[in-house]
């Protein structure tokens, strides 16, 4: 019997990825002779940063490691500080922060400024996150990140005895995480001023992932186990229907039998994962077909 693969229309890369991967390369471009640095991995993909390596584009961890030429600034955006030290260093600073992260910044600041003791629901150590914080912090000590309810829990009595709370989001979370949190903040604090920031493509993504699940006995999510976005994706629809999460198409090899009793199969990808790799993804399985 022949296969039924549905490919998500709202799969790989978004636009914040998409204008900082094309940006980069461009800069190299048009500065052959410069040395470009970026500040972390540009994208959480492996085979995007081996790319951007092949065509002389270096990621670096640390300001030290740079010598002169440009640094770029990655999507995920970077602490007050982290960009004064670029500045001070002499380099060329491009920040390509992408735009709703910056949104989530700015809203952080402004809860901040506003006398807010400042909930961010999201990773601690996901570098969208360590900026956001960082950024928040230049005007409030009273900031905290949190990804659960039992997290939240260790600053509740500061949370009761402060005025407001104000809550900000991780692009790239899941709604479901949200709810929890706000519910649970609701019953803890006298004043909450709740600012959504996950992204547009993050809730489209995440909504028609959880359509294709309902009606697909298989649903392989694509892309870096290092991405936030694409991890929450697959966590989604573990609940939902059969799921795998792969990096690249070899790996569906260790999901044969799987893949075999599976008649109607859904493809979605998160936000940092090139169409190619979709799309090899996609042919491995349409050419498995008997």
């Amino acid at each position: 019997m022949s296969k039924n693969i549905t490919l998500a229309k709202y799969a790989g890369f978004c636009y914040g990825v998409k204008r900082a991967v094309e940006t980069v390369k461009k800069l190299k471009e048009e500065n052959p002779d410069k040395n470009v640095y970026v500040l972390g991995e540009l994208i959480h993909n492996s085979q995007v940063i081996s790319e951007l390596e092949q065509l002389g584009i270096k990621t670096i961890n640390d300001i030290s490691e740079a010598d002169s030429g440009i640094c770029v600034i990655r999507s995920h955006g970077a602490s007050p500080s982290v960009i004064k030290e670029i500045q001070d260093s002499g380099l060329e600073l491009v920040d390509l922060t992408c735009l709703d992260v910056k949104k989530v910044q700015q809203q952080a600041i402004q809860l901040a400024k506003e006398g807010d003791f400042v909930v961010i629901v999201g990773k601690a150590d996901h570098p969208e996150v360590i900026a956001i914080k960082a950024n928040a912090e230049q005007f409030t000590s009273k900031v905290f990140v949190a990804s659960d309810i039992e997290q939240l829990k260790q600053v509740e009595d500061q949370i009761k005895a402060h005025k407001k709370v104000g809550v900000v989001v991780q692009t790239t979370q899941r709604i479901e995480t949200l709810q929890k949190i706000v519910s649970y903040l609701i019953t803890i604090s006298k004043e909450m001023h709740l600012v959504n920031t996950i992204c547009q493509s993050t809730k489209m993504r995440q909504t028609e992932a959880k359509e294709l699940a309902q009606t697909n006995d298989l649903v392989i999510v694509v892309g870096s186990k290092k991405s936030a976005n694409t991890t929450h994706l697959a966590e989604i629809l573990t609940g939902i229907t059969n799921t795998i999460h792969i990096e690249k198409d070899d790996e569906l090899d260790d999901y044969e039998d799987l893949i075999k009793e599976s008649n109607n199969i859904a493809i979605t990808a998160g936000a940092s994962t090139p169409q190619n790799i979709i799309d090899k993804v996609y042919r491995k399985i349409e050419g498995g077909q008997e």
